[in-house]
């Protein structure tokens, strides 16, 4: 008797888990990144969390834009995490599925770096999200179109 997960490519594998991993990670740097922008401006959302006579910020800039960001990654990296699942079970090439992995992966950090830590007008960010937005929608068609 055969496996469905047999029918996923190792290379494919390898990478989704590689690139999956990097996004994590990524993810979790952003709740450095938050708590570290939020000692930098002294913006503490608690009193507890604050310095004795440190009042409670919750709408600094810098913070916010952070947050905004690890919001956003939120909004796309966790969808790309269930769709490019499924779509290892499309039977893409090697080069397609390991490249697409990488394009969102890169685009994501890249949309991190132009938001969130060096600021960058747009079209930088729209053009990052974009390039991750439609990878994954790419791979959310294709499953469709071959589990119809």
């Amino acid at each position: 008797m055969s496996n469905f997960f047999d029918t996923i490519d190792p290379t494919i594998f390898r990478s989704y888990i590689f690139w999956c991993s990097v996004l994590g990670l990524k993810m979790l740097v952003m709740s450095v990144l938050t708590g570290m922008k939020r000692h930098a401006k002294k913006a503490f959302a608690n009193p507890e969390d604050a310095p004795k006579g440190v009042k409670v910020v919750t709408n600094d800039p810098d913070v916010e834009r952070v947050r905004r960001a690890h919001l956003n990654d939120l909004e796309n990296i966790l969808p790309f995490f269930i769709i490019a699942f499924l779509y290892m079970f499309t039977n893409p090439s090697v080069f397609v599925a390991t490249n697409l992995f990488r394009a969102v992966a890169l685009a994501r950090i890249v949309h991190t770096l132009v938001y969130a830590v060096f600021v960058i007008p747009q079209p930088a960010r729209g053009l990052s999200w974009m390039v991750g937005f439609f990878s994954t929608g790419y791979m959310a068609v294709k499953t469709i179109l071959a589990f119809l």
